[in-house]
């Protein structure tokens, strides 16, 4: 029977592309001056991945600034300090320790066996003749502040089907322990035990039990935050204790919790957990068991964390369980398009695996009368389930799907209210024609606020409502040209807009009148979002962001008018995560895209506009035929990109 273990625990038109003209090298820089108003300008940013590969970072007050990173996150493996040779804590029998069952980030644990044991032998509860011994040291990541949270977790959670007994815990010495029940072989024991083989049936009665034991966990208001074979670890909260509310969304690309195999695609991402990432591990691990195997198993290196994610969002649920019974591909069809904050139809799961295995316990591989109440909650929609069947009773699943649908390049414009003002757009420009197009707009009194490139052209806004009083820009081989840009630095232009083309190539934009007072900007492999929060402590705000190719490049600025900042980052078109950041109060203010990653960064303006409205649009070519109408509205084009979303 499965059981808790020890441990640490806007919609989008789309419109047919144009056809793009031939690309001529050229490397134009203009100057251009204007007179021009005082005005607040919010600027857009990227990011990306798992891991930051620095490769340039420069600072326009302090010149080159370093290419690393500092803080690289290390796991601490804590003191080695020796054990104690007998355990005693509060009141607890004495135990010698014997074997080690395991270790993780947040201590180990052993068998533990009971002294002087009196006749007939205990075998669970406060007096059993053996026992696991969990050891966290005082100085460990997990005790900062006094004993471990997860003595919090058991407190709340004592008593819980699935959840194994604390009989006894305090301080020995330099360790914090924990004596509990000694549990039966993890699922990873018998899965490997039976020649790395389950039957449908088996696994089928496990789905029901998991799923009852973590719909009891999540009532008690946490997530277990690593579902897998070996164990159950971690427990978090999804509701807040004190309000009873469900926890604010957040996303931290540079935080993970939980096992690569197994994990959310939101934990990949660094979204707060919630209810339906246990649900969707418990999906990959039923399959896992199934099939001994996962598509995305055996990849390597530093990067593997950020392929793993790509490949588990390319990977369908028709294909991840085309040899699996039709109840596995619906459950995960179910979980991977949950809201954050949805409450999980744990019942309709059951349900799917009920029928499965039959209506009578006595023939089930393993007992599951912990999952009764749910069983019974099903009623007489045990027996196998049809896809027809389930779709006639599916008002209570969400109407607008999560993760569905298929990958896509596409152009994302982001649309701002404004007051009346002349705009232009002018996209697929090859090199040889933007000079041209600039000088006309400068003419007309109008100065660039954005530039994109898709297929090695160049897509171009200019308005007139910069505030910009004097630019200049640069078309440059290089991703980016550093020296150009420090000479620029040294004439008090600052970055205002910057676009990378496929072919390494970029396109700077250099103005004068802007906010800021001092800018750095960085060049990475990798989304940098450590090297972003890095500067947002120092008081820069991201401005602009551009890709070339799967390259990065990140402008931040000091004095650019943001309260606060946040970062957007997925493999589709992170639709749920801008929603959630907008009831929160935030703005796009940067996008870009590779192939394979949207990134958005959502600012709070220190001075709030009139209007906040904002929209996003998603096509398949540039939204010329959208813009009009927007402009009907008085919404303008604040940022454009292109790259990866969701058809």
């Amino acid at each position: 029977m499965p059981q808790l273990r020890s441990g640490r625990g806007r919609p989008c038109k789309q419109r047919e592309g144009i056809e793009p003209e031939r690309n001529i090298n050229k490397k134009p820089t203009r100057t251009v001056r204007r007179a021009g108003e005082k005005e607040d300008v919010l600027k857009t940013g990227p990011y990306r991945g798992e891991e930051d590969k620095a490769m340039d970072e420069y600072d326009s007050g302090a010149g080159r600034s370093g290419g690393g990173d500092d803080d690289k996150g290390v796991e601490d493996e804590g003191s080695t300090a020796p054990l104690p040779d007998r355990v005693t804590v509060n009141g607890s029998p004495s135990y010698k320790i014997e074997k080690k069952l395991g270790k993780g980030g947040f201590g180990q644990v052993y068998v533990g066996r009971r002294i002087n044991a009196s006749l007939p032998y205990e075998r669970t509860g406060p007096g059993a003749v053996e026992v696991a011994l969990k050891f966290e040291h005082r100085s460990s990541k997990g005790c900062n502040y006094g004993p471990p949270y997860e003595w919090q977790v058991y407190n709340a959670l004592g008593g819980s089907h699935g959840v194994p007994h604390v009989h006894y815990k305090g301080r020995q010495g330099d360790y914090y322990i924990m004596v509990m029940d000694m549990l039966g072989p993890s699922l990873w024991d018998v899965w490997n035990n039976n020649s790395h083989t389950m039957s449908i049936e088996m696994v089928a009665c496990i789905a029901i039990e998991a799923i009852s034991i973590l719909e009891k966990m999540h009532s008690k208001g946490y997530v277990h935050g690593d579902v897998k074979p070996e164990n159950f670890l971690l427990a978090t909260r999804w509701r807040d204790s004190s309000t009873g509310s469900h926890v604010d969304y957040d996303q931290r690309p540079d935080v993970f919790r939980g096992t690569l195999r197994y994990a959310s695609v939101h934990a990949h991402l660094g979204r707060t957990g919630s209810r339906r990432d246990d649900l969707e591990s418990l999906a990959y691990t039923l399959v896992f068991l199934l099939r001994g195997r996962l598509p995305w198993q055996g990849y390597q290196g530093e990067n593997k964390g950020f392929l793993v994610c790509k490949k588990k969002m390319a990977t369908s649920p028709e294909t991840l369980c085309c040899f699996c019974p039709a109840p596995f591909r619906q459950f995960l069809e179910y979980v991977v398009n949950l809201k954050f904050d949805e409450t999980p139809n744990y019942a309709k799961y059951v349900s799917l695996f009920d029928g499965i295995v039959g209506p009578n316990p006595d023939t089930r591989p393993i007992n599951t009368d912990g999952a009764q109440k749910l069983i019974y909650q099903v009623g007489h929609k045990r027996g196998r389930l049809t896809m027809d069947e389930e779709e006639d009773d599916d008002d209570d699943q969400p109407k607008k799907k999560i993760r569905m649908g298929m990958p896509a390049t596409q152009w994302i414009s982001v649309y701002n209210a404004r007051r009346p003002m002349k705009q232009r757009y002018h996209y697929n420009v090859a090199e040889a024609r933007l000079s041209q197009h600039i000088e006309k707009g400068n003419e007309d009194g109008l100065l660039i606020s954005c530039v994109a490139s898709s297929s090695n052209l160049w897509a171009l806004i200019m308005d007139a409502g910069t505030g910009f009083s004097s630019q200049v820009y640069e078309l440059s081989p290089y991703f980016l040209h550093k020296e150009w840009i420090m000479e620029q630095w040294e004439k008090n232009y600052y970055i205002s807009a910057i676009a990378g083309a496929t072919n390494g190539s970029s396109l700077v934009v250099m103005s004068k009148g802007t906010q800021y007072t001092q800018q750095s900007y960085k060049v990475s492999e990798s989304f940098p979002y450590k090297w972003i929060n890095k500067k947002w402590k120092e008081g820069f705000s991201v401005t602009s962001m551009a890709t070339a190719g799967s390259r990065w490049a990140i402008v931040m600025s000091r004095g650019a008018g943001f309260s606060e900042q946040v970062v957007e980052l997925d493999f589709l078109y992170p639709s749920e995560g801008i929603h959630k950041r907008w009831d929160a109060g935030y703005r796009i203010t940067s996008t870009a895209a590779t192939w394979d990653q949207a990134a958005f960064v959502l600012s709070v303006p220190r001075r709030k506009p009139a209007d906040e409205t904002q929209e996003t649009l998603r096509t398949s070519a540039f939204p010329s035929a959208h813009v009009k109408e927007k402009w009907a509205k008085n919404l303008y084009i604040a940022s454009v990109c292109y790259g990866r979303t969701v058809s």
